[in-house]
């Protein structure tokens, strides 16, 4: 009971940083869209977003084998709320240019390396193991509901109020969760012996560990290529809403509801289903209805059935995130987990600025932002057919 006591701290800080972040994805792309509609520097602002994953997961997964997992959190989330609030005082006073908002987007993203990574290592030691495939879909549960069913609303509907709006939510809810977490009790440092570890040496052990255990490895693979594949046409869901779905910037926010709706259901349904099936079934079959998601939404062109057909790819990718996050907390000793995970998000979502840019470049070919949903679509099916094939034989079970 104690250790379900101290998890809803953190989940009450995922919650409130979620919710903030929700409204910053929202808000960074549509301020983007009143300075420009060329489709590779909307892109850009997505790939600028996690550009901090591909240069600093693995310090900050090393950083976090060395200090105390709570306190690194509290930092970032407190340095997110700082950056953003300067985002807001620009935007007041009409001082935001396109680069202007890929520099701020680049420092928050640098800070979120750290808040994120934490947080994704403190479940093991808050839950038993017994435990984690719940703790990981309420996780899963917050992000979608902040991020999407909560926070594009949100974020969409006070940026249609005045600009600066969502941008000084956005700060309040990183601050609300680095003062959360005040309330979490006990020390979350590594062992003394992993404490002194050089980033360095961390990043070998983490790459050494996954080198010689093959079913992560291969789950891995299977991350970043959905990770990468997918963002072909997430990058460009703004303009897909906007341009091809002729929806209001109000309207987006209502589309990434539905989103959020999807999302939710994937997080209630994935324990259960992982109970009944096994977690190989679930992930192969997650990375299915992500494709036939996004492969619908380009062939499509009705607003409410785009809509769902969204929320078929937010519920499988969130049911993949949550075998995956399982995974790892299960195969990993917990004083590698922030090294292994920094390898990780080095790859999976190093992945996200490529795939990005490549989806930039994509919907200049193609035409529009359609096409490239059905493209991203396509990949998809050869990414499930790759699991199935790289994962029938292995300890995921």
């Amino acid at each position: 009971m104690g250790g379900d006591h101290r998890f809803r701290w953190l989940l009450a800080s995922s919650a409130t940083a979620n919710l903030g972040d929700g409204i910053g994805k929202v808000a960074f792309p549509l301020l983007a869209t009143t300075l420009t509609r060329d489709p590779v520097q909307i892109a850009a602002l997505s790939a600028v977003q996690f550009v901090p994953w591909l240069l600093f997961a693995i310090p900050a997964g090393a950083l976090i084998d060395r200090v105390d997992r709570k306190k690194a959190m509290i930092a970032a989330n407190a340095a997110r709320a700082v950056a953003v609030a300067a985002v807001t005082v620009l935007v007041a006073v009409h001082a935001m240019d396109i680069w202007t908002i890929y520099v701020a987007a680049l420092l928050v993203g640098t800070a979120e390396t750290v808040a994120d990574s934490a947080a994704n290592v403190l479940p093991p030691a808050l839950v038993p193991a017994e435990g984690l495939e719940s703790a990981n879909s309420r996780l899963q549960a917050c992000e979608i509901v902040g991020q999407t069913f909560l926070g594009g609303p949100v974020g969409s509907a006070t940026f249609a109020l005045f600009a600066a709006f969502p941008f000084l939510l956005t700060s309040a809810g990183f601050a609300v969760a680095a003062a959360v977490l005040l309330g979490l009790a006990g020390s979350y440092r590594p062992q003394a012996e992993t404490a002194t570890i050089s980033i360095r040496a961390g990043f070998t052990a983490g790459a050494g560990w996954l080198r010689e255990h093959p079913t992560l490895l291969r789950l891995l693979a299977v991350a970043g290529l959905l990770s990468l594949v997918s963002e072909l046409a997430q990058a460009q869901l703004v303009l897909y809403a906007l341009e091809d779905l002729r929806l209001s910037e109000a309207a987006f926010g209502l589309f990434s509801f539905v989103g959020g709706i999807g999302g939710l259901a994937g997080a209630a349904l994935t324990p259960r289903l992982v109970r009944r099936t096994g977690r190989r079934p679930v992930l192969i079959g997650g990375v299915l209805c992500c494709a036939l998601g996004f492969a619908g939404m380009g062939l499509v062109h009705q607003p409410v059935l785009a809509a769902l057909l969204f929320g078929l790819f937010a519920a499988a990718v969130v049911a993949v995130n949550v075998v995956l996050a399982t995974a790892r907390h299960t195969l990993v000793p917990s004083e590698l987990l922030g090294r292994v995970l920094g390898v990780w998000r080095t790859v999976v979502w190093g992945a996200i600025p490529i795939g990005a840019l490549l989806g930039g470049l994509c919907t200049e070919l193609l035409g529009s932002a359609g096409r490239t949903f059905t493209a991203s679509g396509v990949l998809l099916l050869a990414v499930a057919g790759y699991a199935a094939f790289a994962l029938r034989r292995n300890a995921l079970r």
